[in-house]
Parts: structure tokens; C-alpha cells; sequence
């Protein structure tokens, strides 16, 4: 299975939570959406409450919008405290520019490697053996998503494996429905 993973990049010292004074931080992301406004918003919390202020920097769009924009604040000299980006050659880049915070003490003293599972969320942060980033989620390629409504429209359950699902497809097409759709933004 192949997992695409957003990461908390950081380009500041995101090593706070012992500082002796408190500080805004800026933090980067495209998680805009309702329920993705509510994650950002439990990380906010999370970190107001340390007594730092998280400045929130939220670009509406995707990270194929965002990651521009990023990158730009980096290499043109105006980084943000972190952002948010997914694993992979454009972090990589960053970090072999020497644009990204290596947060390996932070890591090995908060235990990171016994408390994110599997280890390969962390490993995909490690570079030459320094931790440059957060895994905070996942997406999986394969997913995908039912329209309840659809289904008791066609007057059919909804499936709970796959063969019920392509099995459900001439009673979806003959409601006037859809069966399987790809959406057409990049990410999809």
C-alpha cells in the first residue's frame, strides 16, 4: 500500500515547549476544508497552550496552491515558524539546502520513535539519519468515498466490501447515479 503522509516542516525552531520566552509562531498549510479547519484548529490549541501563540497561515487550495507559495517564503528569505508539507523530493531539497530545522534532539527526547507508529511515518522524515519534519496524518491512495443519499436513492445498502460494491453499480446507474467517479484535482 502506498501512503502519502502530510508533514510539519519546520523552518524555525519548533523546539518551544521549554522556552524561556514565548513566541508567535507561523505556521503554514492548506488544510482549509471543515473538517481539516477543525484539526488545524486542535493543533492551535494544543500549542497556545504551552503559552507560544500560533499564528495561523491557512492558503486556500490544495498543496498543489500551497507548496509554491512555501517554497518561495523559504528560499526568498522569509520563512514561516513551520508549514506543512508532504514527504518527498521538495522537503528533501529544502533540507539539503539547509532551509529546514533538524529537529533530531527534540525527537530522541520526546521518544518519538516508540510513540509514532509504523515506523515508517518517521522514517520518511529522516534524512542521513536527522529528523527534519512531524508526521501528523496519512492519506491512503486507494480510498473511496460513498454518497449514502445516492445509495437509498437507488434503493440499495450500502456496500461493505468490494464485490457489493461493483455489484451496486446497475442499480446506482439505472437511480440515474454516478457508479465510481475520479475526481480531476491533481491530488486525486
Amino acid at each position: 500500500m502506498k501512503l502519502k503522509q502530510n508533514l510539519l516542516a519546520c523552518t524555525a525552531a519548533i523546539a518551544l515547549s521549554g522556552a524561556a520566552h514565548a513566541t508567535e509562531l507561523e505556521v503554514t498549510h492548506w488544510w482549509t476544508s471543515g473538517g481539516e479547519a477543525l484539526a488545524v484548529a486542535e493543533f492551535a490549541k494544543a500549542f497556545d497552550a504551552t503559552g507560544n501563540t500560533w499564528v495561523d497561515g491557512a492558503i486556500a487550495g490544495s498543496g498543489g496552491t500551497a507548496r509554491p507559495i512555501m517554497i518561495s517564503r523559504i528560499t526568498g528569505g522569509d520563512p514561516m515558524g513551520a508549514t506543512q508539507f508532504n514527504h518527498g523530493r521538495q522537503a528533501e531539497e529544502l533540507v539539503e539546502a539547509g532551509l529546514m530545522q533538524d529537529l533530531t534532539e527534540l525527537a530522541e527526547a520526546e521518544n518519538w520513535a516508540e510513540i509514532i507508529k509504523p515506523a515508517s511515518l518517521l522514517e520518511s522524515c529522516t534524512l542521513e539519519g536527522r529528523i527534519y519534519c512531524v508526521p501528523v496524518n496519512i492519506h491512503s491512495w486507494q480510498w473511496i468515498w460513498l454518497s449514502h443519499k445516492a445509495y437509498a436513492d437507488a434503493g440499495v445498502p450500502l456496500p461493505t466490501n468490494w464485490e457489493e460494491f461493483v455489484a451496486a453499480a446497475p442499480a446506482l446507474e439505472a437511480a440515474g447515479k454516478i457508479p465510481l467517479a475520479v475526481g480531476g484535482q491533481p491530488w486525486q
